[in-house]
């Protein structure tokens, strides 16, 4: 377990708003660095000035976290800029209502993308930082935090594609 996150450096993906935003605003308190991580820019840049405007040091990605390539650099961004994180996030969400026989396949696409593939290549980028940070420290500590909705456990009606995620 991490004891003191004072310094340590935490990654979250969807901290442009709601829960992601709430968590980046915790960890900022902790006095940890943040790198939020959106894709919709206005609401990242808000969140960045907010988080910013405390003191905390953040550096600030709009990322598709859909996207192996984007998720690539970022991980590359963070190694560089910080060295490997303590905390990774994987928060960002979206969700397509409806029946499940009438969701497109871009409908598909989208949620599973950011909703699965997301979570997917945060743990397989950052848990190899993680791991050779350890390594060569063993004292350093790090986790990696998965968020689920209920839809995690319960399936509400006309949400199937997001249930599926």
């Amino acid at each position: 377990m991490i004891d003191d996150f004072a310094g340590k450096t935490a990654v979250l993906t969807g901290a442009g708003s709601g829960f992601g935003l709430e968590c980046a605003r915790i960890a900022a308190r902790r006095g940890m660095r943040l790198v939020l991580v959106d894709v919709q820019q206005d609401a990242l840049d808000a969140a960045a000035a907010e988080l910013a405007a405390t003191g905390a040091q953040v550096l600030a990605r709009r990322v598709d976290v859909s996207s192996a390539a984007q998720m690539e650099q970022l991980a590359r961004d963070v190694q560089r800029h910080w060295g490997a994180p303590h905390l990774v996030f994987n928060n960002a969400g979206v969700a397509a209502a409806g029946l499940v026989w009438e969701g497109s396949a871009r409908d598909w696409e989208w949620v599973l993308g950011v909703n699965l593939m997301g979570v997917v290549h945060g743990v397989r980028l950052f848990t190899p930082l993680m791991l050779q940070a350890a390594r060569h420290d063993r004292h350093w500590r790090g986790h990696i935090v998965n968020t689920a909705s209920m839809a995690g456990l319960v399936a509400p009606p006309n949400m199937g594609i997001y249930n599926v995620s």
